[in-house]
């Protein structure tokens, strides 16, 4: 099969929330030896896109968003083991979380499979994460970035308060943090003083990797 229809089929399982036909291309991607990070960033990563704009424009609803977000951890599950095999290690330790309130992770995941693979160790903490439970983690991992997703307009002041507890129990020149999701913006980061903003996952990577140098 060619590795363009390969591609297709991983958008189209995307998009059509099939998670077994997901793991199906994944696995198939590997047996022909194509490149995991391609397969997840130009395949499953471009339908969880394309589920994101429909949904931006009131076409899917969110137990559609979250139904594709969990097809996209399954296939990524499948890829994630090959891409860290063939990753550089000891890069550097990044928390990655959605705050509180927010439900979504279809962006963070595909950070977290991305990140990896440029061999910086992850600790995900999932969704609707406190910021008292970010800064513990943060703290007890020893990490140097704290990445935060906020998908919603009202979960956004999460990731201020994020930088404001920091500031207040004089942690913030420890980490390093970075901030993302559909309505953030530059804008967004540098108002609240965050050290960096990614508009997708391989932003989120160029950005990572900037910071830890």
């Amino acid at each position: 099969m060619s590795k363009e229809l390969i591609l297709e089929q991983a958008r189209q399982s995307i998009l059509k929330c099939d998670p077994k036909k997901a793991v199906e291309v994944a696995k198939q991607a590997l047996a022909e030896g194509l490149d995991p990070v391609e397969v997840l960033s130009e395949g499953f990563s471009d339908g969880i896109r394309q589920v994101g704009d429909l949904f931006g424009r009131g076409e899917l609803f969110l137990p559609e968003l979250i139904s594709a977000s969990q097809v996209m951890k399954e296939a990524s599950n499948v890829l994630e083991e090959a891409i860290e095999a063939s990753a550089s290690k000891n890069k550097g330790k990044m928390l990655i979380a959605t705050v509180e309130g927010d439900v979504h992770d279809i962006g963070k995941g595909i950070v977290v499979s991305l990140v990896k693979a440029q061999g910086i160790e992850v600790i995900d903490l999932g969704r609707e994460v406190p910021v008292p439970t970010i800064i513990e983690k943060a703290v007890a991992n020893n990490v140097n970035i704290i990445g935060t997703s906020a998908l919603l307009t009202t979960t956004m002041p999460e990731q201020k308060k994020l930088e404001d507890v920091l500031r207040k129990e004089g942690l913030r020149d420890r980490f390093k943090t970075m901030v993302g999701g559909a309505p953030c913006t530059q804008r967004w980061a540098d108002r609240i003083g965050a050290d960096a903003y990614a508009e997708d996952a391989a932003e989120a990577v160029r950005k990572a990797l900037a910071l830890l140098n």
